[in-house]
Order: structure tokens, then C-alpha cells, then sequence
């Protein structure tokens, strides 16, 4: 993987994931499984949604509808969506997961016309796969035609400056702080007309 491009990191980070669709299910076995993977008694669980623990009890039990008043108040306790109460994980997905990457300490992978460094790469089963990426390259003829893969990707300017090449638009010069998200399948590359080689944050969606 030293000398991996865009395209294979992103193709390697695809393969760790999964694609299966879940099914809706019983809310009140939905809400317990979401309570126990935060290992939250009643009273946690019922204190962080704003809830009493008897409702909370009855709504696991199948014992009573709740209002979507509640069911919102259970969403944002548990720190997810309404519609996801009725949605299970992706398989093996982990609820509550967090990677954390200093500065500095994300995993190095150089290219001729980049160096890449990869964030939260600890996780597997990602959903996007985030990078920071020092541009290298100064002319469009560096590059080996189009990168191009599956998803969508976001850009962002951190520092120096860029000319950002794509398949159907002329090129965009973009500054610090100037930000692009595009249909990753159309071909595109990135070059530093900077003196100083350009920073970018990049992060592309692996599902």
C-alpha cells in the first residue's frame, strides 16, 4: 500500500464495508438493543430522553405507542434519528463507535502527485473514508489520466492553493477555506499552483 493512489484507498476502505439494507423492526426490542449497547440502565436511558422510567419500561415491553413527542425525546437521547428506531445497524455495525486521530498521527501513504494521511482508519465498516492530502503534483500532465471511483467526495481548502480539474467543468482555482463536493465517479485531479505545496481535507463516501 506504499504507493497506493486515491482510488485504491478507497476501494480498500469499500471492501471493509457493508452494503446489506436493514429491515424495519419492533421498536421495543430496537430501543432496548440501543440501551444495552450504551450499557444504560432504565433510569440512564430515561433520564437522557427526558422520559419517566415507567414509559420507558412500557415503550421496551410493546406495552404502549409512544407520541412521536416521545419518540423524538428517545431519538435524541440516544443520540440518533427517529426513522433509524425502526432501522437496524447495517451488519456488523457497532453503535457508539469513535476514533479519535491526532495530529500529525494518521497513516502515511505517498504518492508521486500526493501524500495522504488517513484519518480514523481504525474503524472498519466505515462510511466515508476521511484524508488529509498534501498536494504534490504542479501540472495536470503528472497524472496517470482521470482518478475516478465510486461515490461522492468533499474537498476543502486548508492550506495554499489549488486548481481543481474535473471531467465536465473548467478548472476552479479555490483558496483556504474554499470547499467542493462532486460526483466522485467524474473524472477529476487536484494540482498546487501555490509555491508551497497545497493541504486539503478530503473525505469520500464508501456506500
Amino acid at each position: 500500500m506504499a504507493n497506493a493512489d486515491p482510488k485504491t484507498l478507497i476501494k480498500i476502505a469499500r471492501e471493509s464495508g457493508s452494503s446489506e439494507e436493514g429491515a424495519p423492526v419492533d421498536l421495543g426490542q430496537r430501543v432496548r438493543e440501543l440501551r444495552k449497547a450504551r450499557a444504560w440502565t432504565l433510569e440512564q436511558a430515561a433520564s437522557q430522553a427526558g422520559l419517566a422510567r415507567s414509559t420507558l419500561s412500557k415503550i421496551e415491553n410493546g406495552q404502549m405507542s409512544p407520541t412521536y413527542d416521545a419518540l423524538k425525546k428517545l431519538a435524541i437521547g440516544l443520540e440518533i434519528s427517529v426513522p433509524q428506531l425502526f432501522t437496524p445497524p447495517r451488519a456488523g455495525q457497532v453503535n457508539g463507535r469513535m476514533s479519535v486521530t491526532k495530529s500529525g498521527q494518521g497513516a502515511a501513504q505517498a504518492t508521486v502527485t500526493y501524500e495522504h494521511e488517513l484519518l480514523a482508519e481504525t474503524l472498519t465498516k466505515k462510511q466515508m473514508l476521511p484524508y488529509r492530502a498534501r498536494v504534490r503534483a504542479r501540472k495536470m500532465e503528472e497524472f496517470d489520466g482521470w482518478v475516478r471511483h465510486d461515490g461522492e467526495e468533499f474537498l476543502y481548502v486548508l492550506t495554499g492553493v489549488i486548481r481543481l480539474y474535473t471531467e465536465f467543468y473548467e478548472p476552479i482555482e479555490m483558496r483556504r477555506g474554499d470547499s467542493a463536493y462532486y460526483d466522485a465517479a467524474m473524472g477529476h485531479n487536484v494540482v498546487s499552483v501555490s509555491e508551497e505545496d497545497a493541504n486539503i481535507l478530503w473525505v469520500t463516501s464508501l456506500v
